[in-house]
């Protein structure tokens, strides 16, 4: 009986942490819903909290997929999130996996802070680890509310991600050069920021090739190396009343925009619906292109392309990697909608 109780209150806990934890996972483009075809989406939906790792690029453990979703450079692309709850052994829930719908935020149990895009130009976006530099394009991040009397109380970022059904709309600078790039977006969870460590990054990686553009060569910064755990956007305690805030990293390039906390949705945050508009198919890659480059950001793996262990690797509307790494096949988790290499 003891036995069964303590189960139960582990199962719940660890329940609870995992519903609060989330990814993006999809992408839309000048309001075509593509999906996840061309997203490195994590295999885990835990936060990288050490702002020193490899992982601080893509995520870890992720490796490139086998399509790039294409953008015209001045358009509009829009970054979705959504909560994901992984298989813990011996517990009940699994996996959520490309569920998209607005009944649940995008990123539950308070876990305000800034949502912030960068994007890295690479020779090919189906290997790149994830190593050259990047420039900031978008940040919503915080807002003092009058009434407050705690950060929590404030206008964040992840707030306007919940309110929006869990999209940002990014505006894709015109002045940059065409070719393939990385688009970084991410969530900086700050409920636990205030020790060193605490707080939590949750990113993810597509991948994409920019037709048109100019010439422009935007000030770049490294992952891991942009950000330090001391900075004052890492390091703050949200739970009491703040007058300022600061992202970390750099400014937003002059090319790309902002959001103000606290503001409504706009364009496609509010008007693309899943399943009743456009939808957009990624340009194929090549099989050796997709060949997992070195580093904790860009993924592990040779030989082709291929999914890490946890991660997707079929179901209904699927179209990326079906081979699975090294030591896991690819298993039917919830039939005909997701198959999981495990």
């Amino acid at each position: 009986m003891r036995s069964t109780l303590l189960t139960g209150l582990i199962a719940g806990l660890l329940s609870q942490q995992a519903a609060a934890h989330a990814t993006f996972q999809a992408l839309w483009v000048d309001g075509a819903d593509y999906g996840s075809q061309c997203a490195r989406v994590p295999p885990s939906n835990s936060p990288v909290t050490d702002v020193t790792s490899n992982a601080m690029r893509c995520n870890a453990g992720t490796s490139p997929v086998a399509k790039k979703c294409p953008v015209k450079a001045g358009s509009t692309v829009t970054v979705e999130m959504h909560q994901s709850y992984l298989p813990v052994p011996m517990l009940t829930y699994k996996q959520q996996a490309n569920d998209r719908s607005c009944s649940s935020e995008a990123i539950g149990g308070a876990h305000y802070g800034p949502v912030l895009v960068y994007m890295s130009k690479v020779s090919d976006a189906a290997s790149a680890d994830g190593s050259s530099g990047w420039f900031k394009i978008f940040e919503d991040t915080w807002a003092k509310k009058p009434s407050s009397s705690s950060g929590d109380d404030d206008f964040w970022g992840v707030k306007d991600l919940n309110s929006c059904c869990g999209k940002m709309q990014v505006k894709i600078p015109s002045d940059i050069p065409a070719g393939d790039y990385l688009l970084r977006a991410e969530v900086i969870a700050l409920h636990t920021a205030a020790s060193a460590g605490g707080a939590q990054l949750y990113m993810t990686c597509y991948q994409i090739s920019v037709t048109g553009g100019g010439s422009a060569t935007p000030a770049t910064v490294s992952f891991p190396g942009a950000y330090k755990s001391s900075d004052p956007g890492i390091l703050v305690d949200i739970h009491s009343a703040m007058s300022t805030y600061v992202a970390p990293g750099p400014a937003v390039y002059s090319g790309g925009s902002s959001k103000k906390a606290g503001s409504g949705c706009v364009g496609c945050e509010s008007t693309c619906k899943v399943g009743s508009g456009p939808t957009g198919t990624a340009s194929a890659v090549p099989v050796a292109s997709t060949s997992a480059a070195a580093g904790g950001g860009g993924g592990g793996g040779s030989g082709g392309c291929s999914v890490a262990k946890y991660q997707q690797c079929g179901g209904t509307g699927y179209t990326g990697c079906t081979s699975c790494a090294s030591g896991s096949t690819c298993s039917a988790v919830s039939p005909p909608y997701y198959y999981q290499c495990v």
